[in-house]
C-alpha cells in the first residue's frame, strides 16, 4: 500500500503564492484521496506493485483500469509536484541554464512560453518542463495524464492547473498564478538533477515505494500490474 508522503517544508513556507489553507486542503484532503482510492482499488485486486511507476504505466495501458490509473497518475503528479517546489527562490544555473538558454532564449522566454501553455490549457491538468534526452520542451497533459507514459520525456517542473491548486489565493486567475508560481517556486536544484538524468548521468526521481500492508494471514496475490 502507499502513503501519503509529507510535504518537504512547512505548510504556509510557499506563501504567498500558496497559502496555508490551500496547502492543507490540496496535501490533507485532495493528495490524500488520491492515496486511498488507489489502495482501496489495489486491495480490491490483491495486487501489490513494485513501485508507483510500474502501476501507473501499466494501468494506463489496460482500458478496464481507468480509475486506478487516473488516481495512481494523480497521486504520483502531487507528489512530484512538492518536490519540485522549494521555499526559497532560485534560479537555475550549470548545464541546465545553458539548456534554457540555448532552446529558449533565456529564462524569461521559457517563462512566457509555460505560462502560456499553462493559461491556455482547457480544464484541469499540469504544465510540465521536460527534457527530451538533452532538448527542453514545455507540455501539458490533461486531469491526471503526466509524463510517465510519454516514452523519453524526463518532467524537470511541473505546476498544478486544477482549481483546487490556486483558486482560494488567485481565484480564477491561472495566469497570474502561474506567473507568480514560475517567479518564486521553482526548486532548480531539483529540475538540474531531473536534466542530469535525462542525459544519462544519474537516476530519475522516484516515487516512494510502496510499505508491505499488514495482511490477515494470507499470502497476497501478485497482480501483472506494477511488475
Amino acid at each position: 500500500m502507499f502513503e501519503l508522503p509529507p510535504l518537504p517544508y512547512d505548510h504556509a513556507a510557499l506563501e504567498p503564492v500558496i497559502g496555508r489553507a490551500t496547502m492543507h486542503l490540496h496535501h490533507e484532503k485532495h493528495h490524500q484521496k488520491y492515496v486511498d482510492t488507489t489502495n482501496e482499488l489495489l486491495a480490491k485486486q490483491g495486487a501489490s506493485p513494485a513501485s508507483l511507476e510500474d502501476l501507473v504505466r501499466a494501468a494506463a495501458g489496460d482500458p478496464d483500469a481507468s480509475k486506478l490509473f487516473n488516481n495512481a497518475a494523480q497521486l504520483w503528479n502531487h507528489t512530484f509536484f512538492w518536490t519540485c517546489m522549494t521555499a526559497k527562490a532560485q534560479t537555475p544555473s550549470g548545464a541546465l541554464a545553458e539548456a534554457i538558454n540555448r532552446d529558449f532564449g533565456g529564462l524569461a522566454e521559457l517563462k512566457t512560453r509555460f505560462v502560456e501553455a499553462g493559461a491556455a490549457h482547457f480544464g484541469s491538468g499540469w504544465v510540465w518542463l521536460a527534457a527530451e534526452g538533452e532538448t527542453l520542451k514545455v507540455v501539458d497533459t490533461h486531469d491526471g495524464h503526466d509524463l510517465l507514459t510519454h516514452q523519453g520525456l524526463t518532467p524537470l517542473l511541473v505546476c498544478d492547473l486544477w482549481e483546487h491548486a490556486y483558486y482560494l489565493d488567485h481565484t480564477n486567475d491561472r495566469e497570474a498564478f502561474l506567473e507568480a508560481w514560475f517567479n518564486a517556486l521553482p526548486n532548480w536544484t531539483f529540475a538540474a538533477s531531473q536534466y542530469a538524468a535525462a542525459r544519462g548521468e544519474g537516476e530519475n526521481w522516484k516515487h516512494p515505494a510502496p510499505i508491505a500492508s499488514s495482511g490477515t494471514g494470507a499470502a497476497e496475490k501478485r497482480s501483472n500490474l506494477g511488475r
